[in-house]
């Protein structure tokens, strides 16, 4: 995605006079991302990224950083933002820059992991920290709500779906209202619910390597964080990170035994965990139309049918061969 706030050198120096990291040398925009502005920045101290949110106002953005700031302190692999000298007028973490609020935050090095190089030591890091934000950030989650992805949202997206100038997109309308009715009934309210990372894909996780093994170094991006079921937060993440061709079994019982090293999972959680994967897919293959399909054209961007894949494979086991195969 391009840079949809273009930030001069001259505006990011000025907004950098609120930090303690010295002299702008570089702003570098980046491409990664998909609904806000990022950019790396070489200053005296060092390197720094910069975020400009695009889609959520200051009060959501001043609660994620918020947010990070605590995880990172209870030990979750995730930076802390950066301060500012004094606190301002949206807290003493996130400033403003071009009208957006924008966050400083250390640069974190690392790799991300194209699907090609997965490996069960990659995916069971990855369900290990996951859980153990799930663990850190459970006293959290009463300061976020449902989140921008809930049934009564992903129906409005649909609504969109339906009025698509492109006929192609808008025949999809139906089915997709009636997979996610079917999903949404499908799942149990009284899971256990706590704060949800929504979003951890292979971008939003960086990894190291010590002695020849895999770790992460960070979790990044908690924009899409609410509260909600961690059994769904957990689905989100083995159908981003355990698909291939197909859903790869071995990867994605490794990512659940890596998450049940931390936290184990209650019966109703492993019972739960179809409805709860085809309610996670429903929402991407949802949004992959509205994000991609319908912004930038078919065929740009991220692939709908990808998650029209996964919800397939998961309708196709069924919710009891679903549960036994992913938890041995």
């Amino acid at each position: 995605m391009a840079i949809l706030t273009p930030a001069g050198s001259s505006e990011i120096a000025i907004f950098l006079g609120d930090y303690d990291v010295g002299t702008l040398t570089r702003a570098t925009p980046l491409e990664a991302g998909s609904v806000n502005s990022n950019f790396r920045l070489e200053v005296g101290a060092g390197r720094f990224f910069l975020r400009l949110y695009e889609e959520q106002d200051f009060e959501g953005a001043r609660r994620d950083a918020d947010t990070a700031a605590e995880l990172a302190k209870a030990g979750v692999p995730t930076p802390a933002p950066v301060p500012r000298r004094s606190e301002g007028p949206h807290g003493a973490l996130l400033g403003e820059l071009a009208g957006k609020p924008a966050l400083l935050l250390p640069w974190c090095e690392g790799d991300i992991v194209c699907q090609k190089r997965v490996t069960r030591t990659h995916a069971r890091a990855v369900g290990a920290a996951l859980a153990s934000m799930h663990r850190s950030g459970s006293s959290l989650a009463s300061r976020y709500g449902a989140g921008r992805f809930a049934y009564a949202d992903l129906e409005k997206r649909i609504d969109r779906i339906e009025n698509a100038t492109e006929p192609s997109l808008a025949k999809l309308a139906p089915k997709l209202r009636a997979k996610l009715a079917d999903a949404h009934a499908s799942r149990d309210p009284n899971l256990p619910r706590g704060l949800s990372h929504g979003d951890l894909f292979r971008d939003n996780v960086l990894f190291r390597t010590k002695e020849k093994t895999p770790f992460v170094a960070a979790l990044l991006d908690f924009e899409s964080a609410h509260e909600g079921p961690l059994v769904y937060d957990l689905m989100v993440t083995v159908l981003a990170w355990c698909v291939g061709d197909t859903l790869d079994i071995g990867l994605a019982r490794a990512l659940v035994g890596g998450y049940e090293s931390v936290r184990k999972l209650e019966a109703i959680e492993k019972a739960s965990a179809s409805a709860e994967a085809r309610f996670a897919a429903m929402r991407f293959w949802i949004t992959r139309i509205t994000d991609y399909a319908m912004r930038l054209g078919i065929g740009k961007g991220r692939d709908p049918k990808r998650f029209e894949m996964r919800l397939e494979a998961i309708e196709s086991m069924g919710p009891s061969r679903f549960e036994k195969q992913l938890f041995v």
